[in-house]
């Protein structure tokens, strides 16, 4: 006789969950990983200083990993981390409820960046990366000015 599967209720958290309860799994759910307010403000910005780019691609095709604006021509990727995801020094506050798993997911996170930097490096890109508090029009000036110094040789 097969048993069937768990089912979870409005307040439980279901079987074999990460999340520590319902709520916070509807919650962090619900958190974008793509076409964030940062990222669409920087590239509205980029895009009227007449830059055309690739969202969510890969740099290096054979790389399972994606920035969030790719300009494949001048070899350069563009990241808008979060603060939370990413450990921002100034804003990452550790979480009170499963600090343990939070804490070494976002100690990979890091870890993951800090590798897919060396590796874009190695293969000649130049990688930038700004934090989601920076303000758009400053990043977007440093991306303009990057492509454009890029362009030029």
């Amino acid at each position: 006789m097969v048993k069937p599967p768990a089912v979870a209720s409005e307040t439980t958290t279901p079987v074999d969950s990460w999340a520590s309860s319902s709520a916070r799994r509807r919650n962090m759910q619900a958190i974008r990983s793509r076409d964030t307010k940062p990222e669409l403000q920087l590239r509205k910005l980029v895009h009227a200083r007449g830059l055309r780019y690739r969202v969510n691609a890969r740099p290096i095709l054979e790389m399972r990993r994606t920035a969030d604006i790719v300009f494949r021509p001048t070899k350069v990727a563009v990241f808008v981390d979060g603060c939370y995801w990413h450990g921002c020094p100034d804003h990452y506050v550790a979480p009170r409820t499963n600090a343990s798993y939070w804490s070494a997911k976002v100690a990979r996170n890091v870890t993951r960046d800090q590798d897919t930097n060396r590796r874009l490096v190695e293969d000649g890109w130049i990688v930038l990366r700004f934090w989601e508090h920076e303000p758009p029009e400053t990043c977007a000036k440093k991306v303009a000015g990057v492509v454009h110094e890029r362009r030029q040789r």
